[in-house]
């Protein structure tokens, strides 16, 4: 038997191993992350880091140093940042595509300072940046061996 979102009216079972995930379950699985990917864009050019984040308050917040991710995100605030995981049974993937502000103003920083988020690599990085998600999306995948093609 699989699992019906009635919303999303997507079943998961033998037929149909992919499941929308709902906003709540995207926001429970990226409170649980360890770390995601985050896209920018600038000039032309798209790029893709590695960091970890905290939740808070409806955001994603995460603390950098100055240089290319900094500067990609003064010229164009539009990111998506991605979370995945697996285990024998399933994969997973949310997607959450918003707008990046630099913090800049006292209150600001004092509330990023008291969340629970140190950086991994043991260099400075005194600037926070707050995502405001626009749009928060997940798939769940039933892993198992591809069916017989012919």
């Amino acid at each position: 038997m699989g699992v019906s979102d009635p919303k999303e009216g997507v079943m998961v079972d033998d037929t149909n191993p992919v499941e929308v995930l709902d906003e709540r379950e995207c926001w429970e699985l990226l409170e649980l992350a360890p770390m995601g990917r985050i896209a920018l864009a600038a000039g032309g050019e798209i790029d893709i880091f590695p960091l970890n984040f905290a939740v808070h308050d409806g955001a994603l917040w995460f603390r950098t140093a100055p240089g290319t991710k900094l500067v990609e995100l003064t010229v164009n605030p539009d990111v998506a940042l991605e979370i995945d995981g697996w285990d024998a049974g399933e994969a997973f993937s949310v997607v959450v595509k918003g707008i990046a502000e630099r913090l800049e103003h006292g209150a600001e920083i004092d509330e990023a300072e008291r969340l629970p988020l140190t950086p991994w690599v043991p260099t400075l990085k005194y600037r926070w940046v707050r995502i405001r998600p626009r749009r928060v999306s997940g798939r769940r995948f039933r892993r198992a061996p591809e069916p017989e093609r012919f």
